[in-house]
């Protein structure tokens, strides 16, 4: 503390006694004397070492919607990925048609409409948009031009005033905009977390994460290059494995751009263009993993997800656009019912948790936090509430279902019989067809 203090005095001595300095120099100035902490981070940051100044990120165009004169400058106190991108261009277009740019979508989705109705605006603007971003407003009667509605905001989704979406901070704190932070895995735990993306609990439980949490120290977070398998081999963070270089691939912002399943849909697809993306994620892998263990983790992943499919969200997806189309809801606006409710958290919450849990290689979230939850969901919770509703139709598709298909008609056999199937292989087999490849 005595050391950040020296240094900061001597700071602003230099430069209040430097009669040629310029704007740049009055913003350190200030801000040494008026926010310690923050220019202490910038100063300490590789942005302070090569001299990019506030004023290098912060000036503004005087047709910015958020440019406001301070101190004789025009500046904008928002700094946009468009603003970044003036050094860091293949960065900034890279993350912009990124799915983390297009976080800030969730305004128009079903996730608001819930956090607006059953909760409010405040737990909107604190909770939702505070993750994947919200639209920035306009205040001209605001000191900075920015409503207190949206800013503060870092969402990784950020609709800006400029029309460029996201938001660099969000990963790169503000002021030191570290690529040792991001490359942590706690940094994306900031919205990777809780019941519908518990990716942060899912690492942790996974050999990555204790090796990681074992051997952090070891792992040369701060280099500037950082490939792995090189200059580190001890665990993978979510960087390495979604962003970061290996020997054969560049760096990347495009998190999307090694990921061959989607996993937050009702139903999984294919992604575009997935073999490509698998391939990029394998190549990753291969920096500690031999082809054998490689190939028998997405064996063992791809199963999974087509089971989820295809005994659970599929029937499930069926049995609740039946009743909605039936118009058998008692209440007809969403989220007003029991059916909604049910079915949400089955593919939002639990489903989720049991498609990541396999991706990540979490057993307990694999199984007990996925897919035995969507199973007491689905035969205990959305099957009754579907069938109290009476319908002939209805009821007709779920009694054919538990009766004929053979993933759910051991809801009709007894206990002896279904352990002497089990214990022969019988059962087993009728999961075969989800190991096919495709």
């Amino acid at each position: 503390m005595k050391m950040v203090k020296l240094l900061t005095y001597l700071a602003l001595i230099t430069i209040t006694l430097n009669p040629f300095a310029s704007a740049a120099d009055k913003c350190e100035t200030c801000h040494a004397k008026e926010n310690p902490g923050l220019f202490m981070q910038w100063k300490e940051s590789k942005h302070g070492k090569e001299d990019v100044s506030c004023i290098d990120c912060h000036q503004a165009e005087k047709d910015d919607l958020d440019a406001f004169k301070h101190e004789g400058e025009l500046i904008a106190t928002l700094v946009t990925p468009k603003d970044c991108g003036q050094c860091h261009e293949e960065e900034a277009e890279e993350s912009m048609a990124s799915y983390h740019s297009h976080a800030g979508e969730i305004l128009e989705s079903k996730d608001a409409f819930l956090a607006h109705v059953a909760g409010g605006t405040p737990a909107v603007i604190v909770g939702c948009e505070s993750c994947h971003g919200g639209k920035i407003k306009i205040d001209p009667k605001a000191s900075n031009k920015l409503s207190k509605d949206t800013w503060p905001n870092s969402g990784i989704g950020r609709i800006n005033p400029d029309g460029s979406k996201g938001a660099c901070n969000a990963c790169h704190s503000r002021h030191s905009f570290s690529a040792k932070q991001a490359r942590q895995p706690e940094n994306c735990g900031k919205c990777h977390l809780g019941p519908d993306h518990p990716q942060k609990e899912i690492y942790e439980e996974s050999k990555h994460g204790i090796a990681y949490y074992a051997h952090v120290s070891e792992m040369n977070m701060d280099n500037d290059e950082w490939v792995v398998g090189k200059d580190y081999y001890q665990a993978p963070t979510c960087a390495t494995c979604h962003m970061s270089a290996t020997k054969k691939q560049k760096i990347t912002h495009d998190v999307g751009n090694r990921i061959s399943w989607t996993l937050r849909p009702p139903v999984s697809k294919y992604k575009d263009d997935w073999k490509r993306k698998r391939g990029n994620m394998q190549d990753v892998c291969s920096a500690c993993h031999q082809k054998t263990f490689i190939d028998g983790h997405y064996y063992q992943y791809d199963a999974l997800v087509k089971l989820y499919n295809e005994k659970f969200a599929k029937p499930a997806t069926e049995i609740y656009n039946m009743v909605k189309k039936k118009g058998l809801l008692e209440r007809k606006v969403a989220f007003s019912n029991e059916l909604d409710w049910e079915y949400w958290e089955l593919w939002h919450h639990e489903g989720r948790r049991a498609r990541m849990g396999t991706a990540m290689m979490a057993p307990d979230y694999a199984w007990w936090h996925g897919i035995y939850d969507v199973a007491h969901n689905f035969y205990f919770k959305l099957i009754p509430t579907a069938q109290k509703y009476g319908d002939k139709d209805v009821n007709a598709y779920i009694d054919n279902l538990l009766k004929n298909d053979p993933m759910h008609n051991w809801l009709s056999k007894d206990t002896a019989s279904l352990k002497a199937a089990i214990r022969s292989g019988e059962l087993q087999k009728e999961y075969e067809k989800l190991f096919e490849q495709d």
